[in-house]
């Protein structure tokens, strides 16, 4: 594992680009509501990353050929993954779906602004759902939370899966296996990877400097997921709803920093 360390330059730029993923969250929120296409949603956000002279990083992202007898992956088409529902991550945005009243989705926005990445996720309600959404949604952000806490120096990443996996589970949910955090820079997908479950006391510790995400994603049912044909959206094996929050961090000699704030 080769974590590159981040200097406070760095983090600074790091911070410029989550910025502007947590103000295209604040352009989104308008237009969350029923009736709206994914598409709109998608068309939204690009226009706003665009004219914060930043480029939407998913967009083109991923492509992988055939091996081992998988079939080959496409490039992700759109700006923003969308999980509506029973989807818990990497839906592509479409004309021909739109939010209904009740629904919940997670939206995951990801840029490159001057050659550093911010990427976060957030789940929005559309219009009035029902209890255990909400439920479920405040424990998703309560996960986000409590991993952020475990955040500091000479803490491990296991302390951080470790507050998140219990507290899921002492509420009745579960903490995906299968996606996990991951270090962010240069580019979007760096060491380390950060499991949103695990022992505590294991696991690489924590130092300044180093920079990743902490984005758990809490499903109602059990935590066995399933890809569809796509090959990009991903959904709970039994059905249930999945609600996810997520922020870059950078660990500092005390309290972390959340990158992805305005």
């Amino acid at each position: 594992m080769a974590v590159t360390l981040k200097s406070k330059q760095e983090i600074a730029q790091l911070r410029e680009a989550g910025r502007i993923v947590a103000e295209t969250y604040e352009v989104l929120r308008p237009y969350v509501v029923p009736n709206t296409s994914t598409a709109e949603l998608d068309k939204i956000a690009e226009d706003y990353i665009r004219s914060k002279g930043a480029k939407p990083i998913y967009k083109g992202y991923g492509a992988r050929p055939a091996r081992n007898g998988q079939p080959a992956v496409p490039a992700f088409p759109a700006t923003i993954c969308v999980a509506i529902n029973d989807v818990i991550c990497h839906g592509i945005p479409s004309p021909k779906q739109l939010l209904h009243e009740g629904d919940i989705i997670g939206i995951d926005i990801g840029v490159l602004y001057k050659g550093w990445v911010g990427d976060a996720c957030v789940t929005f309600a559309v219009g009035a759902i029902d209890s255990e959404s909400q439920r479920l949604m405040e424990v998703a952000k309560r996960c986000l939370e409590l991993g952020i806490e475990q955040a500091r120096p000479n803490k491990q990443l296991g302390d951080i899966g470790a507050a998140i996996q219990t507290y899921a589970e002492s509420q009745g949910f579960s903490t995906v296996r299968e996606f996990v955090g991951h270090g962010v820079g240069r580019s979007l997908h760096e060491d380390p990877q950060v499991p949103h479950y695990g022992l505590a006391g294991t696991g690489l510790r924590l130092r300044p400097g180093m920079v990743f995400t902490i984005e758990p994603m809490i499903n109602a049912g059990g935590y066995q997921a399933r890809m569809l044909v796509d090959r990009w959206t991903v959904c709970t094996a039994d059905g249930s709803r999945s609600a996810q929050f997520e922020h870059t961090i950078a660990i500092t000699e005390g309290e972390p920093e959340l990158l992805t704030l305005i």
